[in-house]
């Protein structure tokens, strides 16, 4: 059965790009779709582009019609936490009402599959710290409601049209590119990798420990950090796993085990041989103490393998990217 095309939401973004990349790689037709506001041109390489808001309907049917779309794969939203504590109708616009109109024009473009980046900030703080997909949902900020609030959406439409999806609840997503071709470069970005390897190659004077008192080892916050080439792979996993006829379903993306701050930044030390300027500061609203996933589901429904399960591996490639930008700045 020959196969339509693939449009990305947010494909010039930190993780829509990395799929693109990997879809490209297996010659499936991609088109991109992203208002640039926090993406960039340069990191679709060859993928086409087209210039407009996901909640624009008029820009999201004409990309259908153009390119024969018969998946969408979703990134476009905003999801930085505190953020959507400080301005919470932003993040139900931009991910919420947005997703809603995009899902519209799927149903009238008869989009047949969707895979959907969802979070795991959808469990709030789940008990012991650990979240497998049947924990309960209680989100505590409204990046985390939104996200829910389109997974509830996505579920609704799948059951009432022949549209299948895969929702895919991330944990926190680092590094980059291991070819060094694209990575994040956000400007203040706030994902800990990322900030502390910018501070490693002079572009910070410091790096921020939110919180010290957490019921942890060693007082910080606990995260399950995946690589970014390994999420984009469980992407690929989704849309094999729809295209072979697979049901609807809700995953965890994660490698089942967690660093705190204070790991992190201690492997960005012995990567990167510098030591990092640290400084204390409280709690941030909105953060857990420990996330982490339950994610032998994911391996079994999709077979997904993950291949980068290192955090120094991790902080290298986030490390050599932050290197590149200074000698060739996005």
């Amino acid at each position: 059965m020959k196969h339509g095309a693939i449009l990305i939401t947010g494909g010039a973004g930190y993780i829509g790009s990395h799929v693109a990349l990997q879809l490209r790689a297996r010659a499936e037709r991609v088109v991109a779709l992203d208002d640039l506001s926090r993406g960039f041109r340069q990191a679709v390489l060859d993928v086409p582009l087209v210039v407009g808001n996901v909640g624009d309907r008029d820009t999201v049917r004409a990309a259908l019609d153009a390119h024969g779309v018969d998946t969408v794969m979703h990134f476009a939203a905003c999801t930085v936490v505190p953020e959507s504590v400080g301005d919470p109708l932003k993040y139900y616009l931009n991910n919420t009402c947005a997703t809603r109109s995009l899902l519209q024009c799927c149903l009238e473009g008869e989009v047949r599959h969707f895979v959907f980046s969802s979070t795991a900030a959808v469990y709030g703080i789940p008990a012991a710290g650990v979240a497998a997909e049947d924990t309960p949902t209680s989100p505590i900020n409204p990046y985390g409601s939104s996200k829910l609030m389109s997974e509830w959406m996505l579920a609704a439409v799948a059951e009432a049209s022949p549209l299948r999806y895969v929702s895919l609840r991330y944990f926190n997503v680092a590094g980059s590119d291991s070819g060094g071709r694209i990575g994040q470069a956000t400007p203040n970005a706030t994902l800990l990798i990322k900030v502390a390897c910018e501070a490693a190659v002079g572009k910070r004077a410091e790096v921020a420990i939110f919180g010290t008192d957490y019921p942890t080892p060693d007082g910080t916050g606990v995260r399950d950090y995946i690589h970014v080439e390994d999420l984009a792979a469980a992407h690929l996993d989704a849309l094999q796993y729809l295209r072979a006829g697979g049901g609807s379903t809700t995953l965890n993306v994660g490698y089942g085990h967690g660093y705190s701050v204070r790991q992190v930044l201690a492997s960005v030390e012995r990567v990167s041989g510098k030591p990092l300027k640290v400084r204390e500061e409280p709690r941030r609203p909105g953060d857990p103490p420990a996330l982490v996933a339950r994610a032998e589901r994911i391996r079994r429904e999709l077979r997904w393998k993950p291949r980068l399960n290192d955090l120094d591996t991790i902080v290298r490639t986030g490390l050599a990217w932050e290197e590149r930008l200074l000698r060739n700045p996005w």
